[in-house]
């Protein structure tokens, strides 16, 4: 990313995000809301920290503790200042609740809103270049535009008959001829920030809504003899705002095919039905992988090459080796599936479950914070809770460690060339040696020695196998 900064003056990022949204008919704060699994605010955050600006600032108002640690989850609190928009009184009002710490910067202000998730820190490095360099001088404000064939909603773009910036229009207060104007203001901006403030201070509410518009301040910008600016960009939808349920719908669904065409043409993944899996934007998926349809990947998952995820399968932030076969209906959540591994059909796999490489897990398998050794197996209807299973070990079916007292979790320990038997019950703590044998329906309670076999309700020791095997 260039630094729009160079040879210009210093930039600063206001993000507007004190709305609660009523059109989107929710509790929550509209910028809470999630696209590919974030808040809105996360996507225009991170937008705005790949521009290092010198600093962020963010108006907040409904639900703004909420707000703020969305955005926090995106950089250092270092990095962001949050300003309190006390009454919803409109844009302008929540532009003039930074007035205290941006009046007097002497910087370049870019305007952004908590709810348009599309916008790309490309378009708006342009928006700032294109900035500065109006008629050579630079702009006193900059208006990001767009094109709409349906424009209907937002504030139009009204041009003098030299095509140059006359004013902007709320379609509540537009006329017939001025909704007739498809050109539309995105509600991004580049300003002033010396400028900005003395103009805002003239914002008058006698419009329909009895509220401060931002929009009103390019306008008293130009009738002041300063130079307002505008920059028309092409894209519709990185420029589009949420304000309602289906436009998040239609944002998710665009940006969801778009993301899995690039793992197409870019990272050679194959999709049997590209229009019936939902891939995160964040995911990453290697050559060679095959998703079939019904899949959900989330987060930041990591898949390597040449796997195959079957029908019905989540993966929600988890890492995924090479070679892996993912059958039909598992859900794998925070966990780390080694190269070679089997999964499924429905397993499930949670709170950082580790199987390492060749290990396999069957039908109706849970692991939870449970690490599984190479080349071990739990093939069939079991559940392995806060365990640690060595290597080449075989859990037989129905296989329950019992990790709950009642008030604390306890640990299993597993050892390598175990061999479970069926609808055995580990109490934990408990501890199974390598090399030694459960029958089926034992209850351990007690730690098994290596190379023994154990049975019964308590499980005993029934004969040590290392004695068999040297007889």
């Amino acid at each position: 990313m260039a630094d729009v900064q160079e040879e210009h003056k210093m930039l600063d990022v206001l993000i507007l995000a004190a709305g609660l949204g009523t059109r989107m008919r929710s509790d929550l704060a509209k910028v809470l809301h999630r696209l590919d699994g974030r808040p809105l605010i996360n996507h225009v955050s991170r937008t705005a920290a790949a521009l290092a600006p010198q600093k962020i600032y963010v108006v907040i108002g409904h639900q703004g503790e909420d707000v703020r640690s969305a955005v926090l989850e995106e950089f250092d609190s270092n990095d962001a200042v949050f300003v309190e928009q006390k009454r919803q009184l409109g844009t302008g009002d929540a532009v003039n609740a930074a007035r205290d710490l941006l009046a007097n910067q002497d910087s370049t202000l870019l305007v952004l809103s908590g709810d348009v998730p599309m916008i790309r820190p490309e378009t708006l490095a342009g928006l700032v270049q294109h900035h500065h360099g109006h008629r050579g001088r630079g702009a006193a404000c900059t208006i990001l535009t767009v094109k709409l064939m349906d424009p209907t909603g937002y504030g139009r773009i009204v041009r003098n008959p030299e095509g140059l910036f006359e004013k902007i229009v709320e379609q509540k207060d537009a006329n017939e001829t001025e909704r007739q104007i498809h050109e539309i203001n995105a509600g991004i901006y580049a300003f002033d920030s010396t400028k900005l403030f003395d103009a805002l201070a003239k914002v008058q509410n006698d419009n329909a809504q009895g509220e401060y518009y931002l929009t009103d301040v390019p306008s008293l910008l130009r009738e002041a003899g300063e130079d307002v600016a505008i920059f028309q960009h092409g894209d519709a939808y990185e420029v589009e705002g949420v304000n309602n349920r289906a436009q998040l719908a239609d944002l998710e669904r665009l940006l969801n095919s778009r993301t899995v065409k690039r793992q197409m043409l870019d990272y050679g993944v194959s999709f049997i039905d590209p229009k019936n899996v939902y891939i995160s934007e964040g995911a990453k998926i290697g050559r060679d992988t095959v998703i079939h349809p019904n899949v959900t990947i989330e987060g930041e998952s990591e898949i390597g090459d040449g796997c195959t995820i079957h029908s019905g399968t989540r993966i929600t932030n988890s890492r995924i080796g090479h070679g892996v076969e993912i059958r039909d209906n598992c859900l794998i959540q925070d966990s780390e599936i080694g190269n070679s591994c089997t999964v499924g059909p429905m397993a499930h796999l949670r709170g950082h479950a580790v199987m390492r490489s060749n290990a396999k897990v069957g039908n109706f398998v849970e692991l939870k914070k449970t690490t599984l050794g190479s080349g071990s197996k739990a093939s069939h209807l079991t559940y392995l809770g806060d365990a640690t299973v060595g290597e080449n070990t075989n859990i037989g079916a129905g296989t329950v460690t019992c990790n709950y007292d009642g008030k604390n979790k306890h640990e299993t320990k597993i050892g390598d060339n175990v061999r479970i038997g069926s609808d055995t019950m580990l109490v934990a703590p408990v501890e199974v040696g390598d090399g030694a044998v459960t029958a089926a329906g034992s209850v351990v309670i007690e730690n098994v020695e290596a190379d023994s076999l154990v049975a019964g309700v308590p499980a005993k020791v029934k004969k040590k196998l290392s004695e068999s095997k040297s007889v």
